[in-house]
């Protein structure tokens, strides 16, 4: 899979992606991250981005050219205007990380792992321009209700949680079925509690490890008794407890 991040600060993702599963993901083949710069597409000597807002008000937006520009010379076409649109490839997503985007969740990042292309525009200062959300974006997407200075962060976040999901970018593939919010049922009990005919992701059951004890904690007799039914029957009720006491709100979701 191919990421493409298109930013004005390209030095901030020197790093992150050359470490643990992206670093692996990348050496063998399966990952392919390139970085962007928006200044590049712009005209004055300045290599402006933004400008300040119709109507008043705080802060500036980056302005449409530069971002059309880049997304096309990505995708190597022009992506159309209001008198003709260009077709869209369904296994390219062009994303626009905003606050004001669709919640990202586990879901969605499955979905993105079967595509072959992600484009991510990294919006900074007050926003886009808003016509690169509606026609030249094919998402956009917030990772929570709070605000950030840019859509850096949360692209390598999308990258991360996308990366891991790919086949073969983890040693055990069992490791991105069976956790927090997978789709996947299973006798641990670890994905989905079935009510009906609506289906309700959870959170992962809490784990264990050695010593068995520590400044008095003890892990859960049933965990080191060997009783591979209990032990499964004993995960999937703590793992509903957990999600009670953390996320409750995902037990009213259908």
């Amino acid at each position: 899979m191919r990421f493409d991040l298109i930013t004005i600060f390209p030095e901030f993702f020197a790093g992150p992606f050359d470490h643990g599963i992206l670093r692996r993901a990348r050496e063998t083949g399966l990952v392919e991250v390139n970085v962007q710069d928006l200044r590049a597409f712009t005209k004055d000597r300045h290599r402006t981005v933004d400008d300040r807002p119709f109507g008043g008000g705080e802060g500036m937006v980056l302005k449409p050219e530069p971002l059309f520009e880049a997304v096309e010379s990505l995708l190597g076409r022009g992506v159309g205007d209001a008198a003709r649109k260009s077709a869209r490839d369904p296994k390219t997503a062009i994303v626009l990380l905003s606050a004001g985007g669709k919640l990202f969740d586990q879901e969605t990042a499955r979905r993105y792992a079967q595509l072959e292309r992600i484009i991510f525009i990294c919006g900074r200062y007050e926003g886009v321009d808003e016509r690169v959300a509606e026609h030249l974006s094919t998402e956009e997407i917030s990772i929570g209700d709070f605000v950030l200075s840019g859509g850096e962060l949360p692209a390598m976040l999308v990258i991360d949680a996308v990366a891991r999901l790919i086949p073969g970018a983890l040693g055990n593939e069992a490791s991105s079925q069976n956790e927090s919010f997978s789709a996947k049922d299973d006798l641990r009990g670890r994905s989905r509690h079935r009510s009906g005919d609506t289906s309700q992701a959870i959170l992962d059951f809490p784990h264990y490890t050695r010593p068995a004890e520590y400044r008095g904690w003890s892990v859960p007799e049933v965990l080191i008794g060997g009783n591979h039914a209990e032990v499964a029957k004993w995960r999937k009720a703590a793992a509903m407890e957990k999600t009670r006491r953390n996320r409750p709100d995902l037990l009213g979701r259908e």
